[in-house]
């Protein structure tokens, strides 16, 4: 089950899809910052990241979907 409620984050990010990639680049920014600086998190970075969107720091604007070249 998902906490908070899939209706809450589609009041920021409106379909799954876009939810997922939201959320997964958002938990990748956080892990790679928790490593850089040696932070210790005490939740998962995917779990701070849909806190993020819960919350209304986070929304779908900006976000380009096209797969990134590494």
């Amino acid at each position: 089950m998902l906490y908070p409620a899939m209706s809450k984050l589609n009041a920021y990010i409106p379909n799954r899809y876009m939810l997922v990639n939201v959320v997964a680049r958002r938990a990748r920014q956080i892990a790679e910052e928790a490593e850089n600086t040696g932070l210790h998190l005490d939740e998962k970075p995917v779990t701070l990241a849909i806190h993020e969107v819960a919350d209304g720091k986070l929304n779908a604007s900006g976000i380009d979907l096209v797969a990134e070249e590494a």
